[in-house]
């Protein structure tokens, strides 16, 4: 059994958004709306109790809490001040919290006094930008049907200024073919992020992501296999890479990289270190990775809540067990792949296929793609520098 250390909370569980790719709200699961609307103080307070025990029980000297939705900060500036501070009293019985959140930035503008509470705990704070404002606006709109980039971008400046500079924790994007990869970079490096995620939509084989037509495959990619997505993330890529200097870190081209040259990624995306996160819904409901709603309804529970189970407990359960057992819970494809310990079979749900999730991601021949590219501009790099070396 592989022990906890990220908690996501879901702690609102509605939206002031209506994103057309939204795997809460669009995907095959809908038990969001089943939810109360906010995480209670009760059901805070027997969270992190449970985790405090789990923390002891597993030796963990520190432990993550990401708080979510919906949009998190739709709790108001009170109720999310009384959350942290009973969410901080895990640390007095045992390990360290780390602090942070994901939200679409607009409450910071109507309400800066969430931005108070966010500096008195120490609150990590991610934003989701999708690049450009027109590119932004096809996708993440206002229930009104307008577009929310003019407020998203206002709330991220205002993060990024010198006040809240230690509280901005990066940019999340969700790639998207119909723009422009080097565009959507430079869009985003306008903002000064500390770190950005580019994240691949979320798509099964039943369900494929935009611009894919591709058949659940018998063998690992020839090199052949069109991969749209993959040239996409090479150009955004090579435009980070080529730069000057350092200007801000790209997770999953530093995570590959770091793969790639031997050493492991923490993140259930790429590469086969065992997912150690575990979600709480709204009412307490323990469940598993969000991504998986897009698969079937129901496919992220696990019966279990933290009003009758522990966290040591539902780390036991079959479903967090699948995802945990590395090279062994993959299918015979990828198994076979001399990229695996590097691809890791993609992100779980995105190997759904109907009939379960022993096969490749809907995403493999874009991984595969990218990966042999990184891969060789890691070796002509070294090679650069060993040359420069022997030629001192």
């Amino acid at each position: 059994m592989v022990p906890f250390r990220q908690f996501l909370l879901k702690i609102h569980s509605r939206c002031n958004l209506a994103c057309d790719y939204c795997y809460m709200y669009e995907g095959a699961d809908q038990s969001w709306r089943d939810r109360p609307r906010r995480m209670e103080l009760a059901t805070v307070r027997r969270t992190a109790r449970r985790i405090a025990e789990h923390a002891a029980e597993q030796g963990l000297d520190e432990v993550s809490v990401v708080l979510h939705g919906g949009e998190p900060l739709l709790v108001g500036p009170v109720h999310l001040d009384a959350l942290l501070a009973e969410l901080a009293r895990i640390a007095d019985v045992g390990p360290r919290v780390r602090f942070s959140l994901q939200t679409n930035g607009l409450r910071l503008l109507d309400q800066p006094a969430l931005l108070d509470v966010l500096h008195r705990h120490r609150v990590g704070v991610a934003v989701s930008l999708d690049g450009t404002r027109a590119d932004h606006d096809r996708h993440r709109r206002l229930p009104s049907g307008g577009g929310s980039w003019e407020r998203t971008a206002a709330a991220v400046r205002l993060l990024g200024s010198d006040r809240h500079r230690e509280l901005f924790a990066g940019l999340l994007c969700v790639v998207d073919l119909a723009a422009d990869p080097v565009a959507t970079y430079e869009a985003l490096l306008e903002f000064a992020p500390p770190r950005l995620d580019l994240l691949l939509p979320h798509a099964t084989w039943q369900e494929p992501p935009a611009g894919v037509r591709r058949s659940v495959p018998v063998a690992p990619p020839s090199g052949v296999d069109s991969a749209p997505y993959g040239e996409w993330l090479i150009a955004a890529f090579d435009r980070w890479y080529d730069a000057p200097y350092r200007e801000t870190g790209v997770r999953l081209f530093e995570e590959l990289s770091v793969l790639l040259l031997g050493g492991r990624a923490a993140s259930e995306a790429v590469g086969l270190a065992p997912v150690d996160l575990v979600v709480v819904e709204a009412d307490g409901t323990l469940e598993q990775a969000d991504s998986l709603k897009v698969t079937y309804d129901g496919a992220a529970g696990t019966g279990l809540d933290v009003w009758r189970h522990g966290f040591t407990e539902a780390a036991a359960h079959p479903g967090f067990r699948a995802r945990q057992r590395g090279l062994a819970g993959l299918g015979a494809v990828c198994g076979a792949c001399p990229l695996v310990r590097v691809c890791g079979g993609g992100l779980y749900a995105h190997r759904y296929a109907g009939d379960g999730f022993a096969h490749p991601s809907v995403y493999c021949a874009d991984m595969d793609r990218l990966i042999r590219h990184i891969a060789g501009r890691l070796r002509a790099g070294v090679a650069e520098l060993t040359g420069a070396g022997q030629g001192r």
